[in-house]
């Protein structure tokens, strides 16, 4: 299972389904509200897009799937495992925060989509189009929400990625790598936010080769292998 990043659809894989269909059945949805998924509801969180992601493995009779997300499909990953966490055999998460501030964020970053968030916030009679803006401007600007200690919950092997010129503090990203019992962590050089896309070879063999081998506890010392 694959899961887009905010307002964005399945297209923001083209570079990675190719790769996944030719070792796996890939499952990926235009998440609600976005892509050509509609929800005429007005607010959204990403609990909800979780148990969304769930209830299509149910409804495809899919016991577990291996789930890669990016950047808010990060943060619907993170939540499918602790929330279903017999749907995720592996995660695989790129760029995802925990909470909507500037420990999570760079404050450059903030700058950059503030403005837009308060236009709409600030008009009173929005369009349809507006209204579906404002609603994923809010899940960006105002959540998440997930408890540090919540991470502890996750059970199953977790590859948790980020550029280091992420959008996403580097250390944010240890944050949630140092949290996750079984994780490993893999920092982009020379990257920014769209690994899946600008990095497309080197993340797609690295996280296939992520989901194909067994996890491995590394202390003592296997430290210095």
């Amino acid at each position: 299972m694959i899961i887009h990043g905010n307002g964005g659809s399945i297209n923001n894989f083209k570079y990675n389904i190719p790769f996944f269909s030719r070792k796996y059945k890939v499952i990926i949805a235009d998440s609600r509200s976005q892509g050509k998924s509609t929800d005429t509801g007005d607010s959204l969180t990403y609990e909800m897009m979780a148990d969304d992601y769930a209830a299509l493995l149910t409804a495809m009779h899919i016991d577990s799937a291996n789930v890669i997300g990016w950047s808010d499909g990060g943060i619907n990953g993170l939540l499918l495992a602790i929330r279903h966490p017999e749907k995720v055999k592996k995660l695989a998460i790129t760029g995802a925060n925990l909470e909507p501030d500037t420990n999570a964020v760079f404050k450059e970053v903030w700058d950059i989509v503030g403005p837009p968030y308060e236009t709409l916030k600030a008009k009173k009679n929005k369009t349809a189009s507006e209204k579906n803006n404002w609603k994923l401007f809010r899940l960006l600007c105002e959540q998440p929400h997930i408890p540090v200690n919540a991470l502890n919950k996750i059970s199953c092997p977790t590859l948790v990625i980020g550029g280091d010129h992420d959008v996403i503090r580097e250390e944010h990203t240890m944050l949630i790598y140092h949290s996750i019992p079984k994780a490993y962590l893999w920092i982009l050089p020379n990257s920014g936010h769209s690994t899946p896309v600008v990095y497309k070879d080197v993340f797609n063999s690295t996280v296939h080769d992520f989901f194909s081998k067994p996890y491995r506890l590394i202390k003592g010392e296997g430290r210095f292998n």
